[in-house]
């Protein structure tokens, strides 16, 4: 592991015969935050992609979720802060959890048919939300080299897309026979069974993260409102998850039955997986600047959003989201700021799309709002990347520093395949 002065002060670099499949190597981390997410967002993803969290009247679903998203709005936003001043280690396995309970009380409503424990659990599922992608967000953003970012979150988003791919399997084999349309316990155990195999180190962590005072990063976080940068990125937040109220209940649930919702359900998750490794191709093209990666990237996007509104489109605009995050700054002190600041917008729209729905607005209004929210977006990231994006590469230079990093050139992309990584303690 390096020499005697890299171990005593925690860095381990690649190379020298060290093995990239190590433990505390970033794309392990990531590979590891991919398998979390896959037990626990990705199972939750898979019960509403069924519509109406597998039930036959939405109503009860739609209101647990708009409590979840609804303190997942404010949780978000807090849990970038609460990332830096607690760290991954105690916000992760609290944040599993809230999904085992927030799934498990839709398996009491099996039964009782009372929304209040669903609620409860929409609450508490909103504040493990918020930290759960509050830490995955400064792993998706902070840990890749800046020239493989692309990469890394395109296999993120296939690791965590299998999860509602296998997620949906669940109900549609469970329920193959079945003739009402609600499902049966077996597939919320079946959900919770994932769910509990979450292990607790899976939340090491890779970068050095100084963990700040409460007071700095409540200063820190009201600044964000402030911040043009973050100003510019909010209407791509709010709409990112505002279609899904839409897709999974007015398309899913109300034009399938059961067998064939489950079916739709693998179909919608397994495009989110074919769509991340497309864009982040496109995001690691290494004949280009970042900015042009960016621009190309965008340009890209605003073409399928205006063809499609589903499962790809759902993983191209969200991982060029995360991107563009992730080219803003170098530390994963003022990224998880960044992701909690987005996941927090997010999640508001998600809580008005599923109120609109439960309200019983016209499918085609919901439609043309998704697809107006979007478009908006388009020329508002791509004034973000011309400002505030800056290109790994000045032409001449051999060398370039990044903050918790050296970079080399190696002939083909500018940089070298080593990297520093830095352990916290």
């Amino acid at each position: 592991m390096g020499s005697e002065g890299d171990q005593e002060s925690g860095i381990t670099r690649r190379g020298g015969g060290l093995s990239s499949w190590r433990y505390n190597s970033s794309l392990v981390q990531v590979i590891l935050m991919g398998m979390v997410c896959f037990c626990t967002i990705g199972m939750i993803r898979a019960i509403s992609g069924m519509g109406g969290g597998g039930q036959v009247d939405p109503t009860a679903a739609n209101n647990a979720n708009t409590a979840l998203y609804a303190t997942f709005s404010v949780a978000g936003v807090l849990s970038g802060g609460l990332y830096n001043v607690l760290g991954p280690r105690v916000m992760l396995p609290a944040a599993c959890s809230s999904c085992l309970l927030f799934t498990g009380s839709f398996l009491y409503y099996n039964h009782f048919q009372s929304q209040v424990f669903l609620v409860v659990a929409g609450v508490v599922g909103g504040v493990g939300a918020g930290m759960l992608w509050a830490v995955q967000g400064a792993v998706m953003t902070s840990y890749p080299p800046p020239h493989r970012k692309g990469m890394y979150i395109s296999l993120f988003w296939v690791i965590f897309s299998s999860g509602g791919v296998v997620g949906g399997m669940i109900p549609f084999f469970l329920n193959f026979h079945r003739q009402v349309d609600s499902v049966n316990d077996a597939t919320y155990i079946g959900f919770m069974g994932f769910m509990a195999a979450v292990i607790r180190d899976d939340g090491s962590q890779c970068t050095l993260t100084n963990h700040s005072k409460p007071s700095t990063e409540a200063i820190e976080i009201l600044k964000l409102f402030k911040n043009w940068k973050m100003l510019l990125l909010a209407p791509a937040a709010w709409a990112s998850n505002f279609f899904y109220a839409y897709e999974f209940n007015n398309v899913n649930a109300a034009q399938f039955n059961l067998r064939t919702r489950g079916l739709n359900n693998v179909s919608y998750w397994a495009a989110q997986m074919l769509g991340s490794i497309a864009i982040g191709y496109v995001f690691d093209l290494g004949f280009l600047t970042r900015k042009r990666r960016g621009f190309l990237g965008i340009g890209t996007i605003s073409l399928i959003g205006t063809a499609i509104c589903y499962g790809l489109f759902d993983a191209v605009f969200q991982s060029m989201i995360y991107w563009v995050i992730g080219a803003l700054a170098d530390d994963s002190e003022t990224l998880s700021r960044y992701v909690g600041f987005y996941k927090g917008l997010q999640s508001a729209g998600a809580a008005v799309a599923w109120q609109l729905d439960t309200r019983k607005v016209p499918m085609l209004t919901q439609l043309i709002v998704n697809w107006a929210l979007t478009t908006v977006s388009y020329p508002l990231l791509t004034i973000l990347v011309a400002l505030a994006v800056r290109d790994e590469l000045v032409e001449g230079e051999e060398l370039k520093t990044y903050k918790g990093s050296n970079l080399t050139s190696n002939g083909d992309t500018g940089f070298a395949d080593d990297d520093v990584i830095k352990e916290t303690n």
